[in-house]
């Protein structure tokens, strides 16, 4: 479970006891929860935000239960764990994934993967002129917009299959971070079927968590690659069509949204929505992290600002107990807008 460790290890550094080790949990999934969404930014770990969304409580817990036994980790109190010397040795031999964007990419992964499999096992049917099939993907949505690209793709249907294969390898030759294997074994074509997953993990003898990281870091690669390219590329940018990168706000944040814009305080947003106060400040906070025109200034005036900002990077803490010590004017709300806005740059 190297890949895995590594990330667990990096998110415990960064977070240096000031979490409990279920945040990183919580990141992993992808929780869209206020603290997890906060954390993400507050402590640089933005990039394994949903990366695995799949892992269950129980299989982390046993995760950090090996980590603990390898003698890489020690428990500091109240769950929280920090690195021993054997763990950052181990930590520094073993780099973290270099491509994962979770924040960036976690949305639209699955659909990436979708539309990508289904695409490439259609084209390699069109090549041998194959229509007796089953789609290898279920996905509705996913079928139509495979023939609404097949109908823009200015390309003759029979030649897709070579152009996609070449720009695929032009994707993948360009890196040694890369092993296409973890991708190529998984896609279905003309008389193959793909292996699955755990398939996948047998076959190339690596352990399931470290494969299902290194399948993500694959595709946040390619979707990267591919945005970065999208001159280059004739047919896989279709793949990325439509597809929205931007993080949405939660539903109830959203609902808060709409009533500040109508000129509601957040006391009276509490009110009429029949919400604790410290709900609505949670949206707010979640504002500061992902609107980029939302100012913070009508809560917090700019002297104060900057008092907060100073007191948690010379104390070097994200601990809102330990700032407030230090800045008794600020609200326990006011500094976590202002860590919000600005405690990553």
């Amino acid at each position: 479970m190297a890949k895995l460790a590594s990330i667990i290890l990096y998110c415990l550094t960064q977070l240096n006891g000031e979490r409990t080790i279920y945040s990183i949990f919580h990141l992993l999934n992808g929780k869209k929860s206020s603290q997890t969404i906060q954390d993400a930014h507050l402590f640089s770990l933005k990039n394994f935000f949903g990366v695995y969304e799949s892992l269950s409580r129980e299989s982390f817990e046993d995760i950090i239960q090996w980590v603990q036994e390898s003698g890489w980790i020690y428990n500091d109190g109240e769950q929280r764990f920090l690195l021993t010397p054997a763990g950052k040795s181990f930590l520094g031999s073993h780099p973290i994934p270099e491509y994962l964007n979770g924040w960036e990419y976690h949305p639209l992964t699955t659909l990436f993967w979708e539309r990508l499999s289904l695409f490439i096992q259609v084209t390699s049917n069109l090549v041998f002129q194959e229509t007796r099939y089953i789609p290898i993907q279920k996905n509705k949505q996913v079928h139509q917009w495979l023939k609404s690209v097949l109908k823009e793709i200015k390309v003759p249907r029979k030649e897709i299959g070579t152009i996609v294969y070449s720009e695929l390898v032009e994707c993948l030759d360009n890196t040694n971070e890369i092993d296409p294997s973890q991708l190529v074994f998984r896609l279905t074509g003309f008389q193959q079927i793909g292996l699955t997953a755990s398939q996948t993990a047998k076959r190339l003898q690596l352990e399931y968590h470290d494969y299902h990281i290194g399948f993500i870091n694959t595709l946040h690669y390619l979707i990267q690659k591919i945005n970065d390219n999208a001159n280059r590329f004739t047919v896989l940018v279709f793949l990325l069509h439509d597809l929205k990168q931007e993080n949405e706000l939660t539903l109830s944040s959203r609902k808060t949204q709409k009533l500040l814009n109508q000129g509601y305080s957040p006391e009276m947003i509490a009110n009429y929505r029949h919400l604790k106060l410290s709900t609505i400040e949670d949206h707010f906070v979640e504002f500061a992290l992902n609107v980029d025109d939302f100012t913070i200034d009508p809560f917090v005036n700019s002297e104060l600002q900057t008092k907060i900002l100073e007191i948690s990077k010379h104390s070097a803490t994200k601990k809102l107990k330990l700032i407030r010590e230090k800045v008794p004017a600020a609200t326990y709300f006011q500094i976590r807008l202002v860590l919000a806005k600005y405690g990553d740059r």
